[in-house]
Order: C-alpha cells, then sequence, then structure tokens
C-alpha cells in the first residue's frame, strides 16, 4: 500500500525583509530556554532567573551608634548656630573675588553665635592669667586673703561646711568632664585608627559595584546568546520536534486501528492453527473409522455366512442383529472449506506486511519534515548570526569604558590612602600624647582639690585654735591652693585649646555634618552653577538634568541605574522589546504558506471484501452436525450384538457353528475395545477443536467489525484533517518560538529596568563616609573640646571655693579668741506719764 507524502512544499510566502526584520527583534527577546527534549515541540520554559547581586562587605554605614556627647554638645551647636547653612551667602562668596563690607557684615551676623563664644573664650584667656597674677600680688601683699589671721565667728562653722561642699560638688563636675575627655580622646584614636579599613571597603564595595554592571549586562547579553543556540538547536532538530508531534496526533487515530489489525492479524494466525488442526484431527478419525467399517463389514460377513450354514438352528432370529452391524462412519463439517479459502485469502494479503509498511512511512515522516525544511532552517539560521552580530555590535557602544576608568582612579585613592594612612597614624599618635596631657593637667587640677578636701576634714579640730591646727589639714589647705595656682597657670592655655577645636569641630559640624545629613549639603552642591561639569543629564544626553541629591536618594532604596539615571529618555526599550508588532506579520505570512496532504488508503476494497467474506464464513461455522455425527460415533456400541452372538451360540447344538459363532462376538468384542481406545480420544480431541474454533469464530466477526470500524474513522480522519494537522503542529511551534521571544523580552526588560545597576553601593560610600567623618571623627572631637571647655568654665568657681575654704585648714600665723558669752540687754524701767 502506497502512502503519499505528507509535508511536501513548506514555504514561507510573503515579503522575506518583513519576516528577517521581525525575527531580527524577536531575537532579541529570547527567553531562557532549557535543552529541548525530542518528544516535545514546545517544552515548558523555566522562569527567568534573576540577576545574582553581589556581595558587599559591611561597613561603617551600618553602625548607628551615635558619640555619647553628640546630642548635649549638638544641641550647644543648635544654639549657637540654629540657622541651616545660607545657600545664597556661600554663593556670593564663592562668586566674588574680593570681599565687600556688605558680604563681611552678612557672614558676621551669620556666625554671631560664634562670634559670641569666641569672644567669651578670648575674655577667658586674657583675664583668667590677669586675675591670677593679681591675686598673687595682692595675697603677698597681705591682701585678698594673703594675711594668715582667722577671724572666729559663730558661723564659722557653716561657712566652712557650706565651702567644702561647693567646692567638692565643683570638683565632681570637673572630674566627670574630665573622664569625658579621656573617653572622648580614646574614642577620637579609635575613629581615625579604624578610618582606613573603612574606607578601603568602601572602596572595594563601589569597586565591586563598577565591575558588576558589566557583568550584568554580559549576562543579559549571553542570555540572549544562549537562547539562540537554543532556538538554533531546534530548528536542527525540527523533524524529530515537529515530525514526532505530527505522528503523535496521527497515532492519536491510528494506533487503534492498527491495533485492531494486529489483532486480527493474530486471530487470523490462531485460525489457520486451529483449521490445521482441526483437519489433521478429521482425517486421523476418518481413518480410524474407515478401518472400523471395514474390520465390522468383516466380521458382519462372517457373521452372515455362519449363520447361513445348514447347521445354523434360529439363524433368521439374528438377521436382525446383523442390520445393526451396517455403520455410517462420513465425518463432515458444513462450510469448513469456504471458511478455509476466506481465511487462506486473509493470510495471503499479510495484514503484517500492511502494518509494518504504514508503521514505517509515519516513522518517517521526522526526516520528510527535516527534508521539506531544509531551506527555511539555513534561512533562518542566517538571520540568526545576523542577529547575534547585531546584539555583539549594540553592545559595544554602550560606553562601559568609562567604569573601567572610574575603577582605575578608585585604585589610585586607595593607593593614596595606603600612603597617607601610616603619616597619619604617626600623626595621631603624637596627638593622642597631647590630648592625654590636656587631660592630665586637668586631673592634676582635681586631684589636688580632693586630697585638699579629704586631708583637711581628717587632721582639723573644730575646737583647736587656727594657729595650733595639724599638718594634715594645713596640707589639706595647701593641696586646694595648689589646685587654684594649677587653674590660674594652665586654664587660658586650655581655654585657648578649647576655642581652636570649637571653631574647626564646630563650624564643620554646622556647615558640613548638619547639612550632610538632613540633606541640605547635597541639594546646595545641585545648585546650578556652584560645581562647573556637573550637569549630568547634559553630559548623559538627557532632555532633563539628573540632581546629586536625587541620585543619592535612589540609591538610597537600591534603585537601579536605568531608573536613578533615567536611562528610560536615552532608550525606548518598551518599543525595541515589543513583539507583538511584528507576529502578526509573521503569522500572516505563516497562513498563506501552502501546505497540502495526499490521501492515505490504509484498506484496498479488495481487502475490506475479503474481511468481509472472511467474517460471514466466520458466522456460517456451525458445530451442530459435526456434534450429531460424533454423538452417533460414541453411541456405537457392538458388545450388546456380541453378547447376543453369545446366547444364540449357546443354543446351538453344531459345534463347528458354536465355535465360530463365539469366535465372531469376540472379534466385535475386540472392535468395541478398539473404538474406545482409539476413536474416542479422537472424538474427544476433535471436539476441544472445533469448541476452539466456535469460540475464535465468534470472536473473529466483533474484530472485523472494529478493525473495518476504525480503519473507516481513521481513514477518514486522514482524509479531512491531515493537512489542518500539520498547519496546526506548525504554527505551535512557530508560537512556542514566538513565547520564547516575548519571554525574553519580558525578561530583558525586568531585568534592565530594575536588576542591573542597583546602586545601593553609592548611597552606602556616601553615608560611610559622612559616618566616619562626622558621626565619629567629628563628634569625638566636639566631645573633647566641648569636655574641656565645661572643665574650664568649673575651673572659675572651683579656684573662688578651693582658696576660700583653704583658710580653713591652714595653720594661722595670729589667733582670734572668740568667746561664746551671753549678751544681756539693758531692758528700760516704766515711768508715770504726767498729767
Amino acid at each position: 500500500m502506497k502512502v503519499c507524502e505528507i509535508m511536501s512544499g513548506w514555504r514561507w510566502q510573503g515579503s522575506a525583509g518583513a519576516f528577517k526584520a521581525g525575527v531580527g527583534v524577536l531575537m532579541l527577546g529570547i527567553s531562557l530556554a532549557q535543552s529541548v527534549p525530542p518528544q516535545n515541540v514546545c517544552p515548558a520554559a523555566a522562569a527567568p532567573h534573576s540577576l545574582t547581586q553581589p556581595q558587599y562587605q559591611d561597613t561603617a554605614d551600618n553602625d548607628t551608634s551615635t558619640g555619647f556627647m553628640a546630642a548635649l554638645v549638638q544641641s550647644f551647636l543648635h544654639t549657637v548656630q540654629p540657622t541651616s547653612i545660607p545657600e545664597s551667602l556661600v554663593l556670593k562668596i564663592i562668586h566674588q573675588s574680593m570681599f565687600s563690607q556688605d558680604l563681611i557684615k552678612e557672614v558676621l551676623v551669620y556666625k554671631v553665635g560664634f562670634l559670641v563664644c569666641v569672644a567669651i573664650g578670648v575674655l577667658y584667656i586674657v583675664l583668667m592669667p590677669i586675675v591670677g597674677f593679681f591675686l598673687a600680688c595682692c595675697r603677698c601683699c597681705g591682701n585678698c586673703g594673703g594675711k594668715m589671721y582667722q577671724k572666729q565667728t559663730s558661723s564659722i562653722h557653716c561657712r566652712r561646711r557650706t565651702l567644702y561642699w561647693s567646692a567638692f560638688v565643683t570638683t565632681i563636675i570637673i572630674l566627670a568632664g574630665n573622664i569625658c575627655m579621656f573617653k572622648s580622646n580614646d574614642a577620637l584614636t579609635v575613629s581615625v585608627e579604624h578610618s582606613p579599613m573603612e574606607l578601603k571597603k568602601t572602596i572595594n564595595n563601589i569597586h565591586t559595584f563598577l565591575t558588576a554592571v558589566p557583568q550584568q549586562v554580559d549576562h543579559v547579553v549571553n542570555e540572549s546568546y544562549t537562547t539562540i543556540q537554543r532556538v538554533t538547536g531546534n530548528l536542527n532538530n525540527i523533524g524529530p520536534l515537529l515530525g514526532a508531534q505530527v505522528l503523535k496526533v496521527f497515532r492519536g487515530t491510528l494506533d487503534p486501528a492498527l491495533n485492531s489489525f494486529r489483532l486480527l492479524d493474530q486471530e487470523t494466525v490462531n485460525t489457520s492453527v486451529i483449521l490445521n488442526k482441526l483437519n489433521s484431527s478429521l482425517a486421523q478419525l476418518q481413518s480410524s473409522m474407515d478401518g472400523l467399517e471395514a474390520n465390522v463389514t468383516t466380521v458382519r460377513n462372517r457373521i452372515n455366512q455362519t449363520l447361513s450354514k445348514p447347521g445354523c438352528t434360529g439363524c433368521d432370529n439374528l438377521m436382525s442383529e446383523l442390520q445393526k452391524l451396517t455403520l455410517n462412519t462420513s465425518i463432515t463439517i458444513p462450510h469448513l472449506q469456504e471458511f478455509q479459502v476466506a481465511v487462506d485469502e486473509v493470510n495471503n494479503t499479510n495484514l503484517q506486511s500492511k502494518i509494518t509498511e504504514v508503521e514505517n512511512y509515519f516513522n518517517s515522516i521526522p526526516q520528510r519534515v527535516t527534508n521539506d525544511t531544509k531551506d527555511v532552517v539555513q534561512s533562518s539560521k542566517k538571520v540568526l548570526g545576523d542577529i547575534k552580530t547585531q546584539i555583539s555590535q549594540a553592545i559595544s557602544d554602550i560606553p562601559l569604558s568609562s567604569l573601567t576608568n572610574l575603577s582605575g582612579t578608585l585604585d589610585q585613592v586607595q593607593r593614596e590612602i595606603d600612603m597617607v594612612a601610616p603619616k597619619v597614624e604617626s600623626g595621631e599618635h603624637i596627638r593622642w600624647a597631647v590630648c592625654v596631657a590636656l587631660c592630665c593637667v586637668v586631673l592634676l587640677v582635681v586631684v589636688c582639690n580632693l586630697m585638699g578636701l579629704v586631708l583637711g576634714p581628717m587632721g582639723l579640730s573644730p575646737k583647736a585654735d587656727p594657729t595650733k591646727r595639724s599638718c594634715t589639714a594645713d596640707c589639706g589647705g595647701t593641696f586646694l591652693m595648689m589646685g587654684a595656682g594649677f587653674s590660674f597657670l594652665f586654664s587660658w592655655l586650655l581655654m585657648l585649646v578649647v576655642l581652636v577645636l570649637f571653631l574647626l569641630g564646630g563650624n564643620v559640624y554646622t556647615l558640613i555634618c548638619q547639612p550632610w545629613k538632613n540633606g541640605q549639603l547635597l541639594k546646595f552642591i545641585d545648585t546650578p552653577g556652584l560645581i562647573p561639569g556637573l550637569e549630568i543629564g547634559q553630559y548623559l544626553g538627557l532632555k532633563t538634568n539628573i540632581n546629586i541629591s536625587d541620585i543619592y536618594r535612589d540609591c538610597k532604596y537600591n534603585q537601579p541605574l536605568w531608573t536613578t539615571l533615567h536611562l528610560y529618555e536615552l532608550i525606548n526599550l518598551d518599543n525595541l522589546l515589543n513583539v507583538s508588532k511584528y507576529t502578526v506579520q509573521i503569522r500572516q505570512n505563516f497562513e498563506n504558506t501552502n501546505i497540502t496532504l495526499s490521501t492515505v488508503k490504509l484498506l484496498s476494497p479488495q481487502v475490506e471484501n475479503q474481511l468481509s467474506n472472511f467474517s460471514s464464513e466466520a458466522k456460517n461455522i456451525s458445530s451442530t452436525s459435526i456434534t450429531q455425527q460424533m454423538n452417533y460415533i460414541s453411541g456405537i456400541n457392538l458388545n450388546n450384538t456380541a453378547d447376543k452372538l453369545d446366547e444364540f451360540a449357546f443354543n446351538q447344538t453344531n459345534n463347528a457353528i458354536k465355535k465360530d459363532l463365539k469366535d465372531e462376538a469376540m472379534d466385535l468384542r475386540k472392535i468395541q475395545s478398539n473404538i474406545e481406545t482409539t476413536i474416542i480420544p479422537q472424538l474427544e480431541n476433535l471436539n476441544l477443536t472445533i469448541e476452539s474454533l466456535r469460540a475464535i469464530a465468534e470472536k473473529i466477526n466483533g474484530t472485523v467489525g472494529e478493525v473495518l470500524s476504525k480503519v473507516g474513522v481513521a481513514q477518514d480522519f486522514l482524509n479531512t484533517n491531515a493537512t489542518q494537522i500539520l498547519k496546526t503542529e506548525s504554527r505551535k511551534f512557530l508560537d512556542c518560538q514566538l513565547g520564547y521571544f516575548i519571554a525574553y523580552a519580558d525578561y530583558a526588560n525586568l531585568t534592565i529596568t530594575q536588576q542591573v545597576g542597583r546602586c545601593g553601593p553609592v548611597a552606602g560610600a556616601v553615608d560611610t563616609v559622612e559616618m566616619i567623618l562626622c558621626s565619629h571623627i567629628v563628634e569625638s572631637l566636639n566631645a573633647f573640646w566641648f569636655s574641656l571647655g565645661w572643665c574650664m568654665i568649673f575651673f572659675i568657681p572651683s579656684i573662688i571655693f578651693s582658696v576660700k575654704l583653704a583658710k580653713y585648714y591652714r595653720k594661722m600665723k595670729t589667733s582670734d579668741v572668740y568667746d561664746n558669752l551671753i549678751i544681756m540687754n539693758h531692758i528700760p524701767r516704766a515711768q508715770m506719764k504726767s498729767t
């Protein structure tokens, strides 16, 4: 049976240029297709994988801790400088080469808080040594408490206690400030020591970010290359893919017909075997029956001769028994020969060869698809190669080299940091030693005061004469005077340090750190014309300008570069990856493709007639006649006739006739025994074979009917649907490829706009620098000068209380006697009023 070509003349019609353009754009949107198994035209593509974001090191921007005195110092600085950075004033200072009087006045007005503090500091620096000098001169001259005489009054003890506790509280306050000085000094040292490492981590994070951006772009591009290779593999395997799917659809209808074919072929073979066995059994039984008939006929003739002898008494009575010895040994089955002919005709048709022929043809469909689509595959592969070249060219136009240049700049910065770090560390050791010395000076005053406050009361006897006070009390008073002296000696120098550090740290905080933290500094940097060449939008060729503060805000939320740098103004990604506008033309070209299928003839009319004849002959097979014949044979019983011969021989007087009759009776019994041992088993075997034939004959009718029905359905299906099936499955193959394109378009759009170049490390770097400079270094520095200034302020009451309290403990040179006597007041006498 010859089956026609299934796929011939698959040609793309329409505009070749439109087709290439459509495929070109679509290839920019190929999805992450997995390896295609040969049994499926369009396997389910894996979900698009998000880009693997680089791992960054933890830096100081994650440290939310602030200095232990930050709130107090910042509150003081906010009081000193309550207004924020004046942008207009800074712009005037930058743009004017000469400072006018109005500009100077405006600067002084803005810095009035700092000027007041500076004035207070200058007064302190000037007056403290002057006051100390004059106080020392006066005391040397015996004035200002310099005379070693103490007047004894009733309130002397109360005054001493008041001065003692006042001096004690003042000293504790100074000690607290001194502790804060030590702690802030150590905090500043730790901040400076850790700053190079934190800066290195920050630079490494920026370097990782700059390295990751080209890698992420390459990842998106490589996915398009990978998918182009996948689609190329699909085109190379179009036969196993599309042809196998078409065959799968065909087999949904053909397999039931072929299975019924196989079943009919097997039943036909089984029928032939049973028929051969039946013919063999009939021939063997007929041979046995012929021998039986010959033997019975011989014995009957002998009995007839014996009965015809003259000396036979009553022989006429046995003539009726001789009639029973006539056997009908002909065994026949009606319509068996016609059924045998029908079976032979079906066997001669060779159904198995036809099944094999059909299967071989349909199994060759994939190769036929491959052969018929060779030109289309070659042209499509050429388009894929062109698309790959276009993608490479498009990527080469992206200025990723600027990121490499920036990475080189970062490397240079890192080298500069490594060079400067040892010098900074050496300078930090010197600064730390100087600050420790300053802390020790303050601590010296505190120790002197505490020694005086401890030794004075310890050696003091309240009722003792001031000239006879103990050495312990006198040492206490001396320590108090030493504390006052050291305060006068060093306070102006310490205040000078406070003033310098206040101007440095306070202005850095108010002008840089505070605006930096609240975002005003970045907004100020965004001021047009402030920094030439900072027009990022103009540099990128955007329609709108991009502010540094906007970039920082977006990077703070870890936004991608697509939205942060407004790249959507440069590239219309939606239009570039919009493949839907091309699919209409491609589908229209596909619909216009001329795909035809010739008819497939599964059964010829001659074979159908043979199968119908086979089924009708199987219905004509009847076992009734042969059963009756077998029942007749199995009902033969020669023993009855033998018994009558023995009975008749017993009544004979002629011994010869008597002996002949007994011999003939014995022969009949031997024949009957032969029937039971030979013919009866043959009858049983024949009966089983007939039953098998009857059972299979009953099934043949249904099997043939099923074959004719299913083959008819399959034939109608192929005649009416084969061409449409090929079109449908081919359309599915195309839809699969378009689905890959659309999936990648969505993936690329999502990846580029939401995942490529998330600039969180950039904001993190800004936050880290702000944290290092402001939250660590500047806050520690401000805490140090604030603590030192705190101590200097309380040096003044400490000097006053120490000097006054020292006289209550030191040994006086002259004494004053105070008698605790009762003073009697004069009571006036009453007088009579004159009339």
